[in-house]
């Protein structure tokens, strides 16, 4: 039977880490995980909570909250993919607001929030034949993955796919408020205290400026397909 390795995806906001990762995994026949799901999860947990919003926000609250929230994944029948249930209801779409991602940055930056879910992830990958992307996979939750990916593209090209992935879902916003959040989001991932974004060692750089979704996905499977031989020989 063919050896099966973890594959971490890290990289900047935007960048499609989570659709190729998808897409990845599905091509292998190994399991993929949304970390950036858990987070904007527990991101929507604390809004409802009124634990936060763009004027204040309090993190004691959420960190004596942590025990009260349960995320899991759940394959969505009609589709097939992998969608995101917290405390037993389904909030992929919620999640993906951009009211969420306007605060997922500083709900990720707090340590107890991050050691609750690196322990889940660990876990998960504890039989490998996983595809993980996030911003800290490589160089915290696996450190020794046998593939690390860091993906990355100009703020400018980031924030015109996100600006058109809202505008497709609905919802109203402008580009230059798009365009700030990749920003700050990328300042506040790079200079967190704990776990920050960074390349990890021997990661592999997959810069999607200038590459088409199918360019992207040929050239990083070929790549999983190498590390998985390298594995096996």
């Amino acid at each position: 039977m063919s050896k099966k390795i973890i594959i971490a995806i890290d990289g900047y906001s935007s960048t499609g880490k989570s659709t190729v990762a998808r897409q990845l995994a599905k091509s292998l026949g190994y399991i993929y995980v949304d970390t950036g799901a858990m987070y904007r999860s527990v991101t929507l947990y604390a809004m409802q909570k009124g634990y936060i919003d763009q004027s204040h926000f309090d993190k004691e609250a959420l960190e004596k909250s942590l025990p009260l929230i349960r995320i899991r994944f759940e394959v969505n029948p009609v589709n097939g993919l992998a969608e995101v249930i917290l405390n037993g209801v389904n909030v992929e779409k919620e999640i993906r607001r951009l009211d969420v991602s306007r605060l997922v940055s500083l709900v990720a930056a707090v340590s107890l929030v991050r050691k609750k879910l690196v322990e889940q992830q660990q876990l998960m990958g504890s039989d490998k034949g996983i595809v993980m992307d996030g911003r800290d996979i490589g160089t915290v939750v696996f450190p020794d993955a046998e593939l690390k990916l860091f993906m990355t593209a100009t703020a400018k090209d980031r924030a015109e796919r996100r600006y058109k992935e809202l505008l497709d879902r609905g919802e109203q916003v402008t580009y230059e408020d798009v365009l700030k959040n990749v920003v700050n989001r990328d300042h506040i991932d790079s200079t967190r205290k704990d776990s920050p974004l960074k390349k990890a060692k021997k990661a592999i750089t997959i810069d999607n400026s200038n590459l088409t979704l199918i360019e992207q996905f040929d050239h990083i499977f070929t790549i999983a397909q190498q590390a998985i031989k390298k594995i096996n020989t």
